[in-house]
């Protein structure tokens, strides 16, 4: 629900957010670098092995803190996140932060709610 009162002075009443596109979205060869570089910049270290979260949050399960979008994911990565998500932007470049982009959305269409612990998946019963 949008609080147009609630706006400081001199907002516009009507913000349109800006659409960004990531340059490698949908490249394979992006996403398996986005992947090296995850696993290079230790990223994994906090987000578990293909994001499957540990202290920091899971990727896989289709839920973002600051939203899933690629430039939101972008953001997160440049600029970092409070309690934890260092800022990477300036210390590595657009391009690799656009594939680890690419690669952490990628991991977000695996379906969890059928797996079970081996990651096999399991028959619902219904029950």
């Amino acid at each position: 629900m949008q609080h147009e009162e609630n706006l400081p002075a001199g907002f516009p009443l009507a913000v349109t957010p800006v659409a960004v596109k990531n340059p490698y979205e949908g490249n394979q060869d992006a996403v398996k670098t986005g992947g090296r570089l995850f696993i290079a910049y230790n990223c994994l270290d906090c987000h578990g092995a293909e994001g499957s979260g540990a202290m920091g949050p899971s990727f896989q399960d289709g839920r973002w803190h600051f939203g899933g979008g690629p430039g939101e994911v972008f953001e997160s990565i440049y600029q970092g996140r409070p309690d934890g998500m260092p800022a990477w932007g300036g210390r590595i470049s657009n391009d690799q932060i656009w594939m680890l982009t690419a690669y952490v959305r990628s991991l977000a269409s695996k379906d969890l709610s059928t797996e079970n612990f081996t990651g096999r998946t399991v028959e619902r019963t219904g029950h």
